[in-house]
């Protein structure tokens, strides 16, 4: 059975089926709405079905009514729905019980967001922070890495909203784990680090968009040439590190076009297919902390 929930908790009797939509005999649909507290549809809440032990069967968001279905196997399932702002929701129900005919619905209660850091002058630990990223390698595998050497300051300011953020990496300090590579990526080829030493991100613009999520909008300087940036923030909430130093963490993601910054670079195989994909996928976590 579901945990919190309104009306009937399973699709248990044989799917109904229209011109546009044929089922195996044996599937049964399971359907459910996520609602908040005051009864509203929770869009693109994610949701999880797996079975008792533990194997995905479906995943997805729910639509713009709140709503999901899928088709399923008669038997007992798991279901996680998660959603931004929201505690998540843990359940079983029992497909095919013909008892509990209906569409299930399930209630999200709402959490207060991370409390803000205070306002004042703080500054990127590296000790306990990652600037990383990852590009497609001939449509195949991803290849990681990451920037091993850099700093950053960030100005809280009593609205959040009017903070600011320099941070500078040395384009040097890059790490795939193969030097031939590195220093492939050093030279005049990719980043031409002894003519452009650093890539830096300037940002005045702290968006709220909804509980925890944030962007972060501002210039990023690469390869000599500025682009605006917006960085998908979560933020993570305050702690206290271990000599007692006020600290806040995030996590934050972008995906670059390396051809906007004119690194255009290419080699193509025989097949046709790009060496290296044109996009970049960018992934910080970051610790900063408090200065007095």
């Amino acid at each position: 059975m579901f945990g919190r929930r309104r009306g009937l908790e399973t699709a248990g009797t044989s799917p109904q089926t229209s011109a546009t939509l044929t089922l195996p005999p044996m599937a049964k649909l399971l359907s459910c709405r996520v609602l908040d507290t005051v009864h509203q549809p929770v869009r693109q809440a994610q949701f999880e079905v797996t079975d008792p032990i533990g194997r995905r069967i479906v995943r997805g968001e729910t639509d713009p009514y709140g709503g999901f279905t899928a088709a399923v196997p008669e038997g007992e399932y798991r279901l996680l729905v998660t959603a931004e702002g929201y505690a998540p929701f843990h359940g079983a129900t029992l497909v095919g019980d013909e008892a509990q005919p209906g569409t299930a619905e399930i209630v999200l209660d709402p959490v207060e967001p991370p409390l803000l850091p205070q306002p004042g002058h703080w500054e990127l630990d590296p000790g306990h922070s990652s600037i990383a990223f990852s590009a497609r390698h001939i449509g195949l595998a991803r290849i990681n890495g990451r920037f091993t050497t850099f700093a950053g300051a960030v100005r809280i300011a009593s609205r959040m909203e009017d903070s600011s953020m320099h941070v500078v990496i040395n384009a040097a300090s890059i790490d795939t784990g193969l030097r031939m590579r590195d220093d492939h990526l050093r030279s005049a080829d990719f980043l031409d680090v002894s003519r452009h030493p650093t890539v830096e991100f300037y940002s005045e613009r702290f968006i709220h968009r909804s509980g925890s999520r944030w962007a972060v909008a501002g210039a990023l300087t690469l390869h000599g040439v500025s682009r605006s940036v917006t960085l998908d923030t979560e933020y993570l909430g305050t702690g206290t590190g271990l000599e007692g130093e006020p600290r806040a963490a995030c996590r934050a993601t972008a995906r670059l076009n390396r051809e906007d910054f004119t690194l255009n670079w290419q080699s193509t195989l025989a097949q046709g297919i790009a060496a290296i994909g044109s996009s970049v996928q960018v992934e910080l976590d970051v610790q900063i902390v408090h200065k007095a």
